[in-house]
């Protein structure tokens, strides 16, 4: 058994431990509250531009367009979002476990990093990191987004890459996330919203110089509503990951009082009896 010294020693450092993790939890909470605001007030808006672009391209019919057309060469871009900083369960596991497992190889493969965590597990992977917006991560903007939108779509254009994936965590709720990979160009259409209107789309000035104007703002809008999702997720995993280890901390504090209790009951115990011992010797 450990000395009661050595027990108080480590209820002690768990004690220190569970303050740190309390403040953490505080903290967290605070921001969720906010990440929770702002994600809530734009999804609305960046549900509905995602559902427009969809709707007007499956009216267009057959549209030559680069954005719309599937390229032969070419690696395939994956834009990741994580967080700057750990203690936040499985967030980041997450997504890294989304991203490798993609049905494209390394090799195949470009990764566009928002968080220096996703950035630096990919790259023990040997993932090429083309580039690196962590410094946004903290609070993104909508102009951090299209600078992002902007690089992505160069590279598409200059026929570096092939096709552009987004791969971010989805806020349901204060304690349900969940990891989301989507594709963003080519844009496709699913046969729903092929079907469900046949009504032709007329465009007005003509329908490339449109799609020019459209499909950035379609794409910077994408990436800013995951990017709102993706911190509101972090927030809410990292309260509940502080919340966990709080607990734990308690019940480790506990079971650590009532083993010194025992220790300590033992040594009177023990003392007791080398007391009376003596004193009948010397009788």
């Amino acid at each position: 058994m450990a000395s009661m010294r050595d027990i108080k020693r480590r209820k002690s450092s768990i004690q220190s431990t569970q303050q740190i993790t309390k403040a953490m939890k505080l903290t967290s909470t605070v921001k969720l509250q906010k990440a929770k605001a702002r994600a809530e007030q734009s999804k609305p808006y960046f549900d509905f531009m995602y559902e427009t672009v969809h709707a007007m391209l499956a009216k267009s019919g057959n549209i030559d367009h680069p954005y719309l057309k599937a390229k032969e060469s070419g690696k395939t871009a994956v834009v990741v979002i994580t967080s700057n900083r750990g203690l936040a369960g499985g967030y980041n596991n997450n997504i890294v476990k989304l991203v490798t497992g993609f049905d494209v190889p390394p090799k195949d493969m470009v990764i566009y990093t928002a968080g220096s965590k996703g950035r630096d597990a990919l790259s023990r992977r040997g993932y090429e990191i083309k580039a690196d917006y962590s410094d946004i991560v903290e609070d993104p903007q909508y102009s951090d987004a299209d600078i992002i939108c902007k690089d992505l779509l160069e590279a598409f254009e200059q026929g570096e890459i092939k096709e552009i994936y987004l791969a971010y965590t989805f806020f349901k709720n204060t304690v349900s996330h969940e990891p989301r990979r989507i594709k963003l160009l080519p844009v496709e259409m699913d046969s729903e919203t092929t079907k469900s209107d046949n009504v032709p789309m007329n465009y007005e000035p003509e329908e490339e110089e449109a799609l020019d104007m459209i499909i950035p703002k379609y794409l910077t809008s994408i990436v800013y509503g995951a990017l709102m999702q993706a911190v509101a997720s972090e927030n809410g995993a990292r309260m509940q990951a502080m919340d966990s280890a709080t607990s734990n901390a308690e019940e480790m504090i506990d079971s650590l009082s009532l083993l010194y209790n025992r220790a300590r009951q033992g040594s009177i115990t023990q003392e007791l009896t080398e007391i009376i011992a003596g004193a009948e010797a010397i009788s």
